[in-house]
């Protein structure tokens, strides 16, 4: 059903994006011819000084000039109105499994996070990938953040009310979306800016700035009495006023240069940022937390996009003192670029505190479009029901990253029996169950759907050891980095009643040694009142559920029918009885 909506918007998106490309060509066209004829007119005036070329050309330049700010706005529409076309069909090669065009995370890829490493959060064909949509630093960023942390319960259900507003106003999200990935932000431009509203300007001299009024009026006096000829005053008078106030600028010139140094083409980035903002303006919201974050963009009496639009007005015009010769014409005779930075220090002054917050409240927006989106592409997924009763339960739990044509999904139950033994053959589904249990336990922690039927909660943080590797550059072995993480969880899980994952640990030392180790981890790991499960293939570690009640055998088994390996990745009661390791050897000829 979704792909035909992103196939039906695709279309028409597309054919809007060619009328428009046909009238921005126009436009082009016209445009050029209309500045020709203006310099051809000019041309005349100055080879016959008839006063009708010269009115002509001007008002012909003026034409000009109104051409080029609507060739503007059609160029913005252009854009706009192609990247809607990219959203729709990144998204049907997305359904379709032949692309993922998203951004994969890879500087949030942290191998010392509780379960983000193990789990393949970050990185080509990730979690992250998966969900993001988001196309500034900031919802990246945010987006990122969601998925590294556990909110209270308050913030899951006033996130799961935004998710479920915002999934089914597909148009909205794609306008949202489209503003930003035209944007062409990146994180070192979020950098830059967040560092530019924290760190204080240079601030104009009081004595200068009140002096630069005084040369300036000085100036336009003096060059008005020289050319209306009221009072006789000499040229070299206007000419070193010129150059006082080209050396006034010079008391601030590597101020203005520093600005733009640390904020080069921020305009662009700023206008964008105004447009996006304006867009959460003016929507009308029923959940409340959308409603929060709307309200804390007003700033008094002006909108944060307004101010935010101020800035970059103010940047843009910042930036012409890149121009020599219009910065020596306007800079001598009213110098424009001195006030203009007086106009940049008076909006950090006033707005600075309120920038890094707006820009956080977009962050928030983008990255709940995101988790809107993947609850709107997989409508049968479930939003978790919340408990405080250390309940967990999931009807159909599946790994989201499976396609739904190929995903097994299970039933399980975490409440008397707290902590499960997961035994099996090799490639039996044992990882992808603790995987499927760790991603969709984070997902229903950021308010989100998850891949189940019906779920119900009891948000806890998830401690996983499943992915680890020898460092020699600390010269430590695999063995010694898991004992470390093991520590780590073990310690965490003291703190507080934790969800805890462990894929067939301790591997770097002998079966017997193993075998203890895991078993003493368990009765550590059930003394903390601990929820969660461990897979192993040592069959005899399950043997210790017979002396605890919160304890449970679970498997996953493996037939072999006509020579060939069948596994049916469905979890079953106790502990399994199948074996694959030697008939896979023998079959691929290596014993």
């Amino acid at each position: 059903m979704n792909e035909k909506i992103y196939q039906k918007l695709h279309q028409e998106h597309q054919s809007a994006f060619n009328a428009i490309q046909k009238r921005f060509n126009l436009f082009s066209i016209i445009r050029l011819i209309v500045f020709l004829l203006s310099a051809v007119l000019f041309y005349y005036y100055y080879n016959s000084a008839n006063t009708f070329h010269l009115l002509a050309a001007v008002v012909i330049f003026i034409a000009f000039l109104a051409l080029i700010v609507y060739h503007k706005k059609i160029s913005f529409k252009r854009d706009f109105t192609n990247a809607l076309v990219e959203i729709n069909s990144d998204e049907l090669l997305f359904l379709n499994n032949k692309a993922w065009n998203f951004d994969e995370g890879k500087e949030f890829i942290d191998v010392q996070h509780n379960y983000s490493y193990d789990l393949d959060f970050f990185g080509q064909r990730s979690l992250y990938q998966y969900l993001n949509r988001c196309y500034t630093a900031i919802g990246k960023k945010t987006l990122a953040d969601y998925l590294l942390q556990l909110f209270i319960p308050s913030k899951i259900k006033k996130h799961q009310e935004a998710i479920k507003e915002l999934a089914f106003d597909l148009s909205w999200r794609q306008d949202f979306t489209a503003l930003s990935k035209i944007t062409g932000d990146s994180s070192e431009n979020l950098k830059r800016l967040t560092h530019w509203a924290k760190s204080p300007s240079d601030k104009i001299p009081k004595a200068l700035y009140l002096f630069s009024f005084v040369s300036v009026a000085a100036f336009i006096i003096a060059a008005i009495l020289y050319f209306t000829a009221i009072i006789e005053v000499p040229l070299n008078i206007i000419v070193w006023l010129f150059i006082i106030n080209l050396v006034v600028l010079g008391r601030v010139f590597k101020q203005i240069k520093k600005e733009l140094f640390s904020s080069e083409k921020i305009q662009d980035i700023l206008k964008a940022y105004s447009k996006i903002i304006a867009n959460i303006e003016v929507k009308k919201f029923t959940s409340s937390y959308l409603n929060e974050l709307q309200k804390d963009l007003s700033s008094g009496t002006s909108k944060a996009s307004d101010s935010i639009a101020s800035l970059s007005s103010i940047y843009a015009q910042l930036e012409n003192i890149q121009n020599p010769v219009g910065a020596f014409i306007f800079n001598g005779t009213f110098l424009y670029h001195l006030h203009v930075y007086q106009s940049l220090c008076k909006w950090k002054e006033q707005n600075a505190s309120n920038l890094i917050q707006w820009l956080e409240i977009m962050g928030h927006f983008e990255a709940l479009l995101s988790l809107a989106n993947f609850s709107y592409n997989n409508p049968t997924y479930a939003f978790p029901e919340l408990n405080e009763e250390q309940y967990i339960s999931f009807n159909d739990l599946g790994h989201p990253l499976i396609k739904s044509t190929s995903r097994i999904n299970n039933d399980i139950v975490f409440d008397k029996e707290k902590f499960l033994i997961v035994t099996g053959s090799n490639m039996s589904g044992k990882s992808t169950f603790l995987r499927s249990l760790g991603i969709n336990m984070v997902l229903a922690g950021t308010g989100s759907v998850v891949c189940a039927s019906k779920a119900k909660i009891h948000p806890l943080p998830v401690l996983v050891s499943m992915r680890l590797s020898d460092n020699l550059h600390e010269n430590e072995s695999y063995f010694f980095a898991e004992v470390k993480r093991l520590k780590k969880i073990m310690t965490q899980a003291e703190e507080r009643v934790s969800f805890l994952l462990l894929d067939e640990i301790l591997r770097g030392t002998n079966s017997d040694d193993k075998r203890t180790g895991t078993i003493e981890v368990i009765k550590k790991i059930i003394k903390k009142d601990a929820l969660g499960a461990i897979a192993t293939h040592d069959l005899k570690v399950c043997d210790i559920s017979k002396d605890h009640e919160v304890l449970t055998n679970k498997c996953f088994e493996v037939e072999t029918i006509d020579n060939e390996l069948v596994f049916d990745y469905k979890l079953r009661e106790g502990v399994c009885k199948n074996k694959n390791a030697t008939f896979l050897m023998k079959k691929m000829e290596i014993i």
